[in-house]
């Protein structure tokens, strides 16, 4: 009699996998066989007609839009693709301590997006790096590659370049929540009288990448969002009626 397993135990078979823990090990944490673990490691129990679909890009998956916006921003801010065995790819995505809100809506992103796959937290110095292991994830992210981002190219395909115009407020939200920031400015004014301050919040986005900085002001503008460029490397959004604009799409970290 063929023995059927849930979907959870394959996955976490896999998942063990992965991470290198010996198929005899595998099997006795899963409770199957060795030889059962080697098929669904190798894939031979999977054919044309049962096989599971992962990736929108190579099966025809549907795609939550407005989670892989999200997801896009976060990438080209704290994100990276690291390879690792058996050409599995890990998306690593980099939070904060100090914003457990961000580390939450991270993993959410990361599980809507590629729902076949597991989402995990690796705690690191001062940060928690939300991850998740998938064949597939350079098809989703093609702005992988060798080198620091701002050293090399980075621009949209055109099949991202539509999501992101379909959700271009949770793209904007990506790139702040990463590499940006909501801030209150504090002025001082020399008046007769005395010295008077006054202050008004504002939007920074901070990136080495020209390119990066260029796909967010574009996205901006498509906002009706005024900005300008502080520093080479420094976005601001400060006018009254477009920091309330962020404040819808955006909001401060928390």
């Amino acid at each position: 009699m063929k023995c059927v397993y849930s979907h959870r135990t394959v996955e976490f078979a896999l998942l063990l996998s992965r991470l290198g823990v010996t198929d005899r090990e595998n099997a006795e944490l899963c409770g199957v066989s060795v030889q059962t673990i080697r098929h669904w490691r190798n894939g031979t129990r999977r054919n044309a007609a049962n096989r599971v679909v992962r990736c929108p890009r190579c099966d025809g998956k549907v795609l939550d839009g407005d989670a892989y916006a999200y997801l896009l921003g976060l990438h080209l801010g704290d994100g990276h693709i690291t390879h690792g065995r058996r050409d599995v790819y890990a998306l690593n995505v980099k939070c904060s301590n100090c914003w457990p809100g961000l580390i939450e809506a991270a993993k959410a992103a990361m599980a809507a997006v590629m729902p076949t796959s597991s989402v995990f937290c690796v705690a690191r110095t001062g940060c928690v790096e939300v991850k998740s292991w998938s064949k597939h994830w350079p098809c989703l992210f093609p702005q992988h590659g060798p080198g620091r981002k701002h050293t090399r190219t980075i621009a949209l395909e055109p099949w991202q370049q539509t999501i992101v115009a379909t959700y271009p407020g949770s793209f904007v939200r990506g790139l702040f929540h990463s590499d940006g920031c909501r801030v209150i400015n504090r002025v001082r004014r020399k008046l007769a009288d005395s010295d008077h301050w006054y202050e008004y919040p504002r939007y920074f986005l901070s990136n080495e990448s020209a390119d990066i900085l260029g796909l967010c002001a574009t996205t901006l503008d498509q906002l009706g969002v005024s900005w300008r460029m502080a520093r080479p490397n420094f976005l601001s959004v400060a006018r009254r009626e477009s920091v309330a604009r962020m404040d819808e799409l955006v909001g401060p970290k928390y």
